[in-house]
């Protein structure tokens, strides 16, 4: 009898800490789950590389490909190339590209010297309000050394002198900038307000070309458009959805004028 009480003492001496065991437990899923999001970040799925922000293998064989490519080519390989044809890469296109063979052009941001930033292609939006008023054919001239200025305007004057009158038609002269010095924003501010004193380069009627500046590095855009020579000028006509219906490189020929002046004219017509 005696054994039987104490049992039953015991037993309810220890039923009371049950529920206390359970807060406590309860307590620990609270934390736990708080926590969760935060491990989860230490999945064992995701590498060493996500933690500190360092390289992953995707970029780091991106970076080496590059690094090979331009240790392949060599320092004067463009200078080489250059002397042999004179900037021109190829002749230019005779007739349009067809819409459905033809490429997008690379996003690109562009700062003119009064400091307004534009980003090419313009892409018309025929539900807009000013759609009538968007440009249905683009001329982007691009050029990565002051040498092939020359060559781009060899295009751009005749162009302006034909299409001086259009609405829907753009000029758009982008020269690249890639030192990291004068890509530094201090320098940059000095460099365009330089630039906006001196800036003469404008033709009066609705067609301006004032020459915008591209910052930073540009070797994958020169990549994904293959423009292999940075000592040429690069022509390329876009139409209203950003795609290439024509291009050119170096300086321009009569034909070949006559071939930009054609497509320009039939991407007008283009409904």
């Amino acid at each position: 009898m005696l054994r039987l009480k104490r049992l039953v003492h015991h037993g309810n001496s220890i039923s009371p800490a049950i529920p206390s065991r359970r807060i406590v437990t309860h307590e620990q899923d609270k934390l736990v789950s708080l926590l969760s999001p935060h491990f989860a970040q230490w999945s064992p799925n995701r590498s060493f590389f996500d933690y500190y922000g360092l390289p992953s293998k995707a970029k780091n064989k991106k970076q080496r490909s590059r690094l090979v490519d331009e240790m392949k080519k060599g320092r004067f390989a463009d200078a080489i190339e250059f002397k042999k044809h004179g900037g021109k890469i190829a002749p230019a296109s005779k007739t349009i590209i067809p819409a459905l063979e033809a490429v997008r052009f690379p996003a690109l941001e562009v700062t003119y010297s009064d400091g307004k930033t534009l980003k090419l292609p313009i892409i018309c939006d025929r539900k807009a309000d000013n759609a009538e008023s968007m440009p249905k054919a683009s001329l982007i001239c691009l050029t990565f050394r002051a040498t092939s200025l020359e060559m781009i305007n060899s295009w751009c004057v005749p162009f302006l002198d034909t299409f001086n009158a259009s609405k829907n038609v753009q000029l758009h002269k982008v020269s690249f900038v890639d030192q990291p010095l004068l890509c530094w924003k201090p320098m940059k501010r000095l460099l365009l307000w330089m630039i906006r004193d001196s800036n003469s380069d404008l033709k009066s009627g609705i067609i301006q070309s004032p020459l915008g500046y591209s910052f930073g590095d540009h070797y994958w855009f020169r990549k994904e458009l293959k423009l292999e020579n940075i000592l040429t000028g690069y022509i390329f006509l876009v139409d209203e959805f950003g795609r290439i219906r024509w291009q050119g490189s170096g300086p321009a020929t009569e034909e070949e004028l006559d071939s930009l002046v054609s497509c320009t004219t039939l991407l007008l017509e283009e409904k």
